[in-house]
């Protein structure tokens, strides 16, 4: 099957979006199939065989967080040529309601269109305003898939219509075989997110920090992400920064061992989450999880069987189940079996083939994607099609 992906954020700026694709792309990949992506990256962005470059993005506000996207009469004309030369039997858009390239591929391509939703964000006045815009685009997808009920929920309030749920996948057993690294070991809490982006609750955890080292002075925090590292340790007690080691962007080799290493893995995000890859990956590398009870992460946590919860933004409750946990070693190997059994049903062995059989149905019968040229029609941007 010739398959093209569509990505709308920027490649060179890690997220769980682009991970995902990247991921999906690579499955597919191994079982023989033709894939091609498209995602908006930098010139001097080295980008795997399979990606191709629709130009640089620009940096914009989006669901809480800074997306890079990618939209304009140039971006249109690379979608395009890529719909074109690609001449895919099912053309997959993730994110089709922001403003990137998944909106532009919805409007130029005819043929069997998959969508999938990631973000959950109940009350998008950008998106209802938005509605007129994006119905006659919409209505062109053969299947809707969401990453989670929340995903889903949001698109039915916003958007209507329905989605079939289909989580994120991730290489279990890439996390659960990694090696630890010994210094990384020995009473540590790990954290990876953008250390400037408050949803992704870095302060939270800064908050709670000196009770958690109160009760348990040899611990040490150890943060992975890019963003500054002064500023997210100013408001801590100067004589307690030492417990704070920062490793700034790490590889995806190194994110396994560092998973598989810390004593213990919290979560503190926000808000703004409609899954929660990162607990997963915790989960397969045998980290124990704690972390906010944003119903996304609950839900993905088996309803807090296979990780802890506590309320969220609490920094005092993420303290005294921080010590309460580190303090509890059968407890922790406790939340270590279950995940590591729980998240199996994540692995990209069963969400890759939940995503082929939907590709499969749409495209029983069915013609390959190619671009919308009727004759005389005018596109969406007021040119007249060539």
């Amino acid at each position: 099957m010739r398959i093209g992906i569509v990505c709308p954020y920027s490649w060179d700026v890690p997220g769980g979006v682009q991970f995902h694709i990247r991921d999906l792309a690579e499955y597919f990949i191994r079982l023989g199939h033709e894939v091609s992506v498209l995602a908006p990256a930098d010139d001097d962005t080295p980008l795997p065989p399979y990606v191709v470059s629709a130009g640089r993005a620009v940096p914009v506000p989006y669901n809480g967080s800074v997306a890079r996207l990618n939209f304009g009469f140039l971006s249109a004309a690379r979608v395009r040529r890529w719909l074109h030369e690609g001449a895919f039997d099912v053309v997959h858009i993730h994110e089709p309601t922001s403003p990137s390239l998944g909106l532009l591929t919805c409007w130029a391509a005819q043929g069997p269109i998959v969508a999938t939703f990631h973000t959950s964000n109940p009350r998008s006045r950008a998106m209802i305003a938005a509605y007129a815009i994006l119905q006659a685009a919409l209505e062109k997808i053969s299947a809707r898939i969401a990453v989670s009920e929340y995903a889903r929920r949001t698109l039915v309030e916003h958007l209507g219509g329905d989605a079939v749920v289909i989580p994120n996948g991730v290489d279990v057993d890439f996390f659960a075989d990694a090696e630890p690294r010994p210094q990384w070991q020995g009473d540590t809490i790990g954290f990876i997110g953008r250390i400037d982006e408050p949803r992704k609750g870095l302060p939270v955890l800064m908050r709670a920090l000196p009770k958690i080292l109160a009760a348990r002075p040899q611990t040490r925090l150890l943060v992975a992400g890019r963003g500054d590292e002064e500023a997210a340790v100013e408001e801590l007690p100067a004589e307690l920064r030492s417990r704070v080691e920062f490793l700034g962007m790490i590889s995806d080799e190194d994110k396994a061992r560092f998973l598989r290493s810390v004593d213990l893995y919290v979560a503190p995000n926000t808000g703004g989450e409609s899954f929660g890859i990162i607990l997963v990956e915790a989960m397969s590398a045998g980290a124990p999880v704690l972390a906010s009870d944003l119903d996304a992460f609950v839900q993905v946590l088996d309803q807090g069987k296979a990780g802890e919860v506590f309320a969220n933004e609490d920094a005092d409750a993420l303290a005294r189940a921080a010590v309460d946990l580190l303090a509890d070693p059968e407890r922790r190997a406790e939340l270590r079996e279950r995940g590591s059994a729980h998240v199996r049903r994540f692995d990209w062995s069963t969400v890759g083939a939940d995503i082929l059989s939907v590709y499969e149905t749409v495209t029983t019968g069915t013609a390959a994607v190619a671009t919308d040229e009727r004759p005389g029609r005018r596109s969406r941007f007021g040119l007249a099609r060539d």
